[in-house]
């Protein structure tokens, strides 16, 4: 599977939201996507997963029947998918669980932090989380939804300077198998792990491959006993 963005552009009532902006990524690939602070760069990650139509150019996947908004996950995006600041994390976890179709009764949700090591914090306003919970987390949810294969992780460096807390997140990801994409808005280019692609470009540098290779199946030996008539 991949998604393709060739040159999409969004304008906005009062300008440009997003410059043409083109990229590739497949199952097992992470991408860093950088841009300037604004809402541009939620834009396009919205426009990845079919749920903004893009002024000028196409997003489409290959290799699937199924549609972007089932294929694509946007975790964390600023005024869309993140979080009420003043909920329980046991309420965003029962609601991320309801939105995949899973059970997400009281019982179900203390299951789901307990295998994800976050029992304490059930009780914990989201906003008091540590970034690298928070993002974690909801990677995480999003990630178990059924029939996703590209996630979108939005501005995870607007909460932290830590850009080890989100990049290897990210890559785990990938190295299951998932095709991952990081918006970036306030990490310095020269922070970053690899060269992003840039919003405003149609050349991009290829995205990092991570999926692990299949591992080879050894070949027995051919017999060499003789058959007995």
């Amino acid at each position: 599977m991949q998604v393709r963005a060739d040159r999409v552009s969004l304008e906005g009532h009062h300008g440009t939201l997003l410059p043409p902006t083109s990229l590739t990524v497949g199952e097992g690939d992470l991408a860093i996507v950088h841009g300037e602070p604004g809402v541009g760069v939620t834009a396009f990650g919205l426009a990845l997963a079919g749920r903004l139509k893009p002024t000028t150019g196409t997003v489409h996947a290959d290799g699937v029947d199924a549609g972007l908004p089932e294929l694509v996950a946007v975790v964390d995006a600023p005024g869309v998918s993140e979080p009420d600041d003043a909920l329980a994390l046991r309420v965003v976890v029962g609601e991320e669980l309801a939105l995949a179709h899973r059970p997400a009764g009281k019982e179900d949700v203390a299951r789901w932090l307990a295998a994800h090591d976050a029992a304490p914090f059930a009780g914990t306003r989201f906003e008091n989380l540590a970034p690298a919970l928070r993002t974690r987390l909801l990677t995480e949810l999003a990630a178990e939804r059924k029939g996703v294969r590209l996630l979108v992780l939005d501005t995870p460096d607007r909460h932290t300077s830590d850009v080890g807390s989100w990049a290897d997140l990210a890559r785990e990801q990938a190295e299951r198998g998932l095709a991952v994409v990081v918006l970036t808005a306030t990490t310095p280019l020269s922070a970053l792990p690899f060269p992003p692609a840039l919003l405003g470009a149609a050349e991009q540098p290829e995205p990092r491959h991570h999926a692990p290779e299949p591992t080879p199946t050894e070949e027995l030996p051919e017999s060499t006993d003789e058959v007995t008539e």
